[in-house]
């Protein structure tokens, strides 16, 4: 049934030579690249190895089974294990998102409903910062233009996880179906006669982009200074430290205007560009690779309405993957693993079924 893990086992194999070898680590970047496909293979190969000795261990029990009945008994109980390894190893073999332990820049920004759609997309991001510090990963804003009531127009979030991860569980592998149309059910704060209104904010998320995944020419990019506006330090509106960098090739755009140096806001932009620029290439070989698209919870499609938030009747709903619940005051508190894990879940059988 796993007759191609055989030749995993194989490369995993050749990956604990090279890596032994001292002359390999004289490279720092081809050794992180080995050191990390030999993680992504280990968890495969182990447990390839515990399903095959299950079988022996299998064929003998039935052996002795038919000399003694009392070995019947552990012949279904390893029966039982070797079905759990399969399911466990057809899990692990499924196309992995090679973007998965990557951090992402996550950005909110208000849609269709005005003051209080700003309010709406302070609290996706308030949201998100608990979510974020319940499960242990650091965060910081590194942009915002704040409204008039307290809520935001745009903000720009770096999600970092600390120290390493395993395999498939960086900040990407669970926030990437963030990415959508959030909208929300509530009586505003202005409201005075209790009518429900309906807004919406976007929310885009990105693989934060290193130097060597995207590769950009200083003389493709045109960058534009102007004074800051908003909520600020003391050089706000007397200094043109705010940055507008455009990339030419593709029209990107991204600015950043909270710092208090021109430097520094450049910097922050590049960072921005960098992962937009990501997260476009993405997006291009996704859609040339039409099956593997196919396969894919639909992310991608931002103009979508993926969540609804319905404050009267407590409920959260994702409208890709059908789940419900009613807790929606603790999700909006930083409760957001069932949600995620609904998606993961869908985006996984749809992944084994196309394979």
């Amino acid at each position: 049934m796993f007759e191609a893990v055989e030749e995993l086992v194989t490369e995993h194999a050749d990956l604990e030579k090279k890596l032994a070898d001292p002359s390999v680590h004289s490279d720092q970047a081809n050794a992180r690249k080995l050191n990390k496909r030999y993680a992504e293979l280990t968890p495969i190969v182990a447990t390839y190895r515990s399903w095959k000795q299950t079988g022996d261990d299998i064929d003998t029990a039935r052996e002795l089974a038919a000399d003694d009945p009392d070995f019947a008994a552990e012949v279904k109980e390893l029966e039982q294990q070797r079905e759990e390894l399969t399911e466990k190893l057809r899990l692990l073999l499924v196309p992995r998102d090679p973007s998965d332990d990557k951090d992402v820049i996550l950005e909110i920004k208000a849609g269709a409903g005005g003051d209080e759609s700003a309010l709406f997309a302070g609290d996706l991001l308030r949201m998100y910062l608990r979510y974020a510090e319940r499960v242990g990963w650091k965060t910081e804003i590194i942009d915002a233009t704040e409204s008039e009531l307290g809520g935001y127009k745009d903000v720009q979030v770096a999600v970092k996880t600390r120290g390493t991860t395993e395999p498939g569980q960086g900040v990407w592998a669970r926030l990437k179906y963030e990415g959508g149309v959030h909208r929300v059910q509530r009586v505003p704060a202005t409201e005075s006669q209790g009518r429900i209104h309906t807004s919406a904010a976007g929310v885009l998320v990105t693989p934060e982009a290193e130097e060597v995944d995207v590769e950009i020419n200083p003389n493709d990019l045109r960058i534009d200074v102007y004074r800051s506006s908003g909520p600020g330090g003391q050089s706000v509106n007397t200094t043109d430290s705010a940055v507008r960098i455009t990339h030419l090739p593709t029209g990107v755009v991204a600015s950043c205007q909270n710092e208090k140096s021109q430097l520094q806001n450049k910097e922050q932009a590049l960072r921005i560009l960098r992962s937009r620029l990501l997260a476009m290439a993405q997006e291009e070989a996704e859609r040339e690779a039409a099956d593997a698209r196919r396969s894919q919870v639909r992310t991608v499609d931002r103009s979508e309405k993926i969540r609804t938030y319905n404050f009267p009747e407590n409920r959260i709903s994702d409208h890709r993957v059908g789940f419900k619940a009613y807790n929606l005051d603790q999700v909006l508190d930083g409760d957001l693993d069932a949600v995620i894990q609904a998606c993961v879940d869908a985006d996984s059988a749809a992944k084994l079924a196309a394979a």
